[in-house]
């Protein structure tokens, strides 16, 4: 694996990210968001962590990998309730939390911190969504079976989005399997889990990655550069993305095909 990146960097801010660029200005948007997460984090001794192709960005890249239009960070399940509870007292005004308890139309079991002063359409299933802002992911992990994260309980919820357009009856079925997932279900596997000895750190229910990684490769955490910024990584970082990315170094092979699609962004002054 290279040590180094063989491409330019300034080429690849030109050519996807430029200064001033529609995709530049979500992207500190999403920064700025991410100082008030590791502040609120600092404040409260709750670890969290680059993520995903955060984390790779953070090592290939020094920030954003030029074309990505979203931040990751991840936290363990017991420390992402600890957040969840403190964020109501610490959050800016522009600055809200979604999760299942937040919006009942929101199905996903990944944390956001979304910016008021922005729209952000997917063109997917946030059309039922109370906040639609620009917005940052906070992943639970926990250790957990293999096997029961494969289940895929909540992937019912898309298919059962899929064909009913998100209309008012879909909704009402998946709100109920949201919640019987939520409160029956996963806490159910967590158990099963704990009792089995297993050692296998994985996304938490609800959640369709399913890495395995080791608890040893986080922590303790150190910190990384991030566009100017130093914030928290695993301690074995290359490892980690390793197992996610293979050669993460290594730019994709076809560059034309690595954008996000997003229907539409605005900004509110």
């Amino acid at each position: 694996m290279a040590d180094n990146p063989v491409f330019n960097q300034e080429e690849l801010r030109a050519r996807f990210n430029p200064e001033g660029s529609l995709l530049r200005r979500q992207q500190m948007v999403m920064l700025e968001m991410a100082k008030v997460l590791d502040r609120i984090c600092k404040k409260h001794n709750i670890p969290y962590f680059l993520y995903g192709g955060t984390l790779l960005g953070a090592f290939r890249h020094n920030g954003f990998i030029p074309w990505d239009d979203d931040l990751d960070v991840a936290m363990m399940r017991r420390d992402y309730k600890r957040f969840l509870e403190v964020l109501p007292d610490e959050l800016p005004e522009h600055i809200a939390l979604q999760t299942n308890d937040t919006d009942k139309n929101y199905f996903y079991f990944v944390g956001k911190l979304r910016d008021k002063r922005s729209f952000l359409d997917e063109g997917i299933f946030d059309k039922v969504f109370k906040e639609r802002g620009i917005f940052i992911d906070i992943f639970p992990l926990d250790i957990l079976l293999p096997w029961t994260q494969r289940l895929r309980l909540q992937s019912m919820a898309y298919n059962i989005f899929r064909k009913g357009d998100g209309n008012d009856s879909a909704m009402k079925k998946i709100r109920v399997l949201t919640w019987f997932n939520r409160h029956f279900a996963f806490p159910l596997l967590r158990a099963v889990s704990r009792l089995s000895g297993t050692k296998a750190l994985m996304c938490d229910y609800g959640i369709p990655f399913h890495n395995i990684y080791d608890l040893k490769d986080v922590f303790p955490l150190t910190t990384h550069v991030f566009e100017g910024v130093q914030l928290s990584v695993p301690s074995n970082s290359q490892h980690m993305l390793q197992t996610m990315y293979g050669d993460y170094m290594k730019l994709p092979d076809n560059l034309d095909n690595v954008y996000h699609h997003v229907e539409r962004l605005e900004f509110y002054d």
